[in-house]
């Protein structure tokens, strides 16, 4: 067969049919090419390799690789990488393996949370305004207190410089709501329920004169009291003030012991008759002309469990007439 037979089967090289192999041919197997005239080479000049029967190829038929050019390493020259063996750990030296960049104007990763910030609380989270309200208003509540613990102390402790020279003042702030007493811590506290009772003679238009029956006072504040979340001084203290000081000034008789007497006398006798002009006890054209107080107590019944006895028949305290003057038969004012 001829090697330069353009239809013959034999194989081309791997730029393709008419172009020459660029693998040059061993010395001892390529032929002498012939003499021509210096020019470019044709494709038809080209020796064709051998032929050769279809079947595996062999590492040694691979075509060979172009003649390396200036300055370029061939696959053949490049070192074999190294493969470490089991059990053995990279060097320090030894590099990481590289890391491609991200990619430019794309940020690496989000940038960690910020902690969050710490809430104000009481008055720390109020403004610099509200802040000053608050702090006047502390120190207006401090300073009060302050004076009511001392007034207090002054009037309970025994009598010295200071409470005689302030005695005044310091009266004047406890009585009436805060004034202090032991009833409650006594050896023997009270276990009788009292109440203030009155009736008057009334003097009608007609001349006539009427006796009405008793008013009980003390059962007329019990009722204002009750379910009353906020009562008055005067509905729980007045009457019973008024009383207790009539006692204190007077012997068993009912005869006045002391200047302080009389002042009670007059001060029970106004407040009764003006407990019966609220309640209209001399009528529309009437005027009180007298009243007349008594009190009743009753002994408070011991518990069921206790085998104490007692009485709880009531008893009477009753106090002479006394006469009102005119200008106090309307309303108890002179």
């Amino acid at each position: 067969m001829n090697a330069y037979d353009k239809g013959s089967d034999a194989r081309h090289g791997p730029a393709g049919q008419d172009v020459p192999d660029p693998r040059p041919a061993s010395p001892a197997d390529a032929p002498a090419p012939p003499t021509r005239e210096p020019g470019p080479a044709s494709p038809a000049d080209a020796p064709a390799p051998p032929t050769r029967e279809p079947g595996p190829a062999s590492p040694a038929d691979a075509p060979a690789l172009p003649a390396n050019e200036p300055g370029r390493a061939s696959p053949a020259d490049l070192p074999a990488p190294r493969t470490p063996s089991p059990g053995t750990l990279p060097s320090a030296g030894a590099s990481a393996p590289d890391t491609p960049p991200p990619a430019p104007g794309r940020p690496a990763g989000p940038p960690p949370a910020a902690p969050p910030a710490e809430s104000r609380t009481g008055v720390a989270a109020l403004s610099l305004r509200y802040q000053i309200g608050a702090a006047v208003a502390l120190a207006v509540v401090a300073v009060g207190v302050c004076v009511h613990l001392g007034m207090t102390f002054l009037h309970v402790a025994p009598p010295n410089t200071v409470s005689k020279e302030h005695s005044g003042t310091v009266e004047d702030w406890i009585y009436p709501e805060f004034e202090q007493n032991w009833k409650l811590f006594a050896p023997n506290p009270l276990q009788q329920n009292i109440a203030v009772q009155v009736r008057a003679d009334v003097l009608t238009a007609g001349g006539e004169v009427r006796t009405t029956g008793w008013y009980d006072l003390s059962a007329q504040d019990g009722r204002a009291i009750d379910g009353n979340l906020l009562p008055s001084h005067t509905q729980q203290n007045a009457l019973r003030r008024a009383w207790d000081l009539f006692v204190a000034t007077h012997d068993e008789n009912n005869r006045p012991v002391g200047l302080r007497g009389a002042l009670s006398e007059t001060y029970l006798r106004r407040l009764t008759v003006l407990r019966l002009d609220r309640a209209d006890a001399a009528g529309p054209d009437g005027s009180v002309a007298r009243v007349q107080i008594r009190s009743r107590t009753v002994n408070v019944p011991p518990p069921d469990w206790s085998t104490e006895k007692i009485s709880t028949t009531p008893v009477y305290r009753t106090l002479p007439w006394w006469s009102v003057p005119e200008d106090e038969a309307r309303g108890g004012i002179g």
